[in-house]
């Protein structure tokens, strides 16, 4: 019997648990650093940090691991690819120059002006205040702001009028989380429509498209409150069929992946499209350099095929010699729930309880995002702490699936969103009811 292969995921969230579970799954000796309580259940943890590029480097090595899986967003901009291909080391994902497309809005603007990719129209600004005086000087209409830089996931104010926009520029000038991302500023026309997500891993040439999927970044019900990290995702999204998917790879993604590689930035990985399907069509709201998180999640509980096999063939340059991914029929939902307080501070290391009895649904998967072990007890350890997931026959069943695993889980001030997946449902609805009716032979 042939030896299992040994994987490392970085990082410790509900991402890296999916990863983790899913690897497993597929027969891989996996190894995870850091970790958290969840991914101890099917792989080993690791006590390195995410960001310690040349511990892990070291660990890589030292262990014998066949391919690295990166997770978060922060190493591969800090050249966690470029460390390990240097080492002699086989990883997935972008190099530090690639990863820009996710780093730096600005770059992902040049990027996307380069291919000819429709995005939102827009300004770039070095500081909050010149950012304020081109506000005051132009007619009063919704725009969006963005810090440059890495925010996860918060660096982007949505915002409805001259005032809303300014008093986001003060916080990106004052508030300490955003220091490193606001270094440029963006102000952008905003789009109206729906927002999808849609993620496709490439080898630089050739582009396996996954299952689209949509998000819920909003903290609070009817999509109300700060963005977040994201607070779930269901998979697929009825707002994208065929049609548009072949519009969205035609227009958007083999584009960018053309723009890269005249750029000399040539992109490995994931790429990760935020879009905005407006009436004009699908525009890109953002880039991102690796795999969604909740939309991991979601994706990897209908993957049917090996994962492995897909991100070997990935770092292999080979994507063109596999078959295309198997999905389960179905759908699936992703609810997390959060700590109190979150996406501003938390307190930590509340014990969690309900975990073995959400474990025995049939369908549910609890993914750990924010958690570590205390004893025999799992505590909170972040704001995003868990991710309960389900797949079912259909998104209603995988709704109702998901918020029943959710219902046994406690910890004081833990809350989520009641209302993921409903505009999926909602428009499944609108799907039916524009169906021609059956009118029988006409005799």
């Amino acid at each position: 019997m042939s030896q299992s292969r040994r994987v490392l995921v970085v990082g410790g969230g509900g991402r890296e648990h999916a990863l983790a579970w899913k690897l497993a799954r597929d027969g891989a000796e996996v190894l995870v650093a850091p970790g958290n309580a969840g991914t101890a259940l099917v792989a080993e943890n690791v006590a390195v940090a995410a960001d310690d590029i040349p511990a892990l480097v070291a660990l890589a090595r030292g262990r014998s691991v066949d391919l690295t899986v990166v997770g978060p967003e922060a190493p591969l901009v800090a050249g966690i690819v470029d460390a390990f291909t240097a080492a002699g080391l086989r990883i997935f994902g972008p190099t530090a120059a690639a990863a820009q497309l996710e780093g730096s809005k600005i770059f992902c603007k040049q990027i996307l002006h380069r291919g000819d990719v429709p995005t939102a129209m827009y300004r770039e600004f070095r500081s909050a205040a010149a950012a304020r005086t081109y506000l005051e000087s132009r007619e009063e209409a919704p725009v969006v702001i963005k810090a440059d830089g890495l925010a996860a996931g918060k660096g982007v104010f949505v915002c409805d009028d001259r005032a809303a926009a300014v008093a986001a520029l003060a916080t990106l000038a004052s508030d300490p989380q955003f220091a490193a991302a606001a270094g440029g500023i963006r102000v952008e026309e905003r789009l109206d429509g729906v927002e999808v997500s849609v993620m496709a891993i490439t080898d630089g040439r050739t582009i396996v498209t996954l299952p689209a999927l949509q998000d819920h970044k909003a903290a609070h019900d009817g999509d109300s409150g700060p963005n977040t990290g994201g607070m779930g995702a269901y998979c697929p999204t009825p707002f994208v069929d065929e049609a548009l998917m072949a519009e969205i790879e035609a227009r958007i993604l083999v584009p960018t992946v053309h723009a890269m590689r005249r750029a000399k930035v040539p992109f490995h990985g994931v790429l990760y499209a935020g879009l905005m399907l407006t009436a004009q069509g699908p525009k890109v709201l953002e880039f991102n350099a690796r795999f969604g998180d909740p939309e991991c999640e979601a994706l990897l509980v209908r993957l049917d095929s090996s994962l492995l096999e897909l991100l070997d063939a990935a770092t292999d340059r080979r994507l063109d010699s596999i078959a295309p991914p198997v999905w389960r029929d179905g759908a699936s939902v992703t609810v997390v729930m959060a700590a109190e307080g979150y996406p501003g501070p938390v307190e930590k290391g509340r014990p969690i309880r309900g975990l073995d009895a959400a474990a025995t649904i049939d369908g549910v998967t609890v993914f750990h995002a924010a958690t570590r072990r205390d004893g025999e007890a799992v505590v909170t350890s972040g704001g995003r702490v868990l991710a309960v997931t389900a797949v079912a026959e259909s998104l209603a069943r995988a709704k109702l699936l998901a918020y029943t695993g959710v219902r046994p889980i406690r910890w004081p001030g833990g809350w989520c969103r009641k209302d993921i997946a409903d505009k999926g449902l909602s428009r499944e609805w609108e799907l039916l009811a524009v169906e021609p009716a059956t009118t029988g032979d006409g005799a």
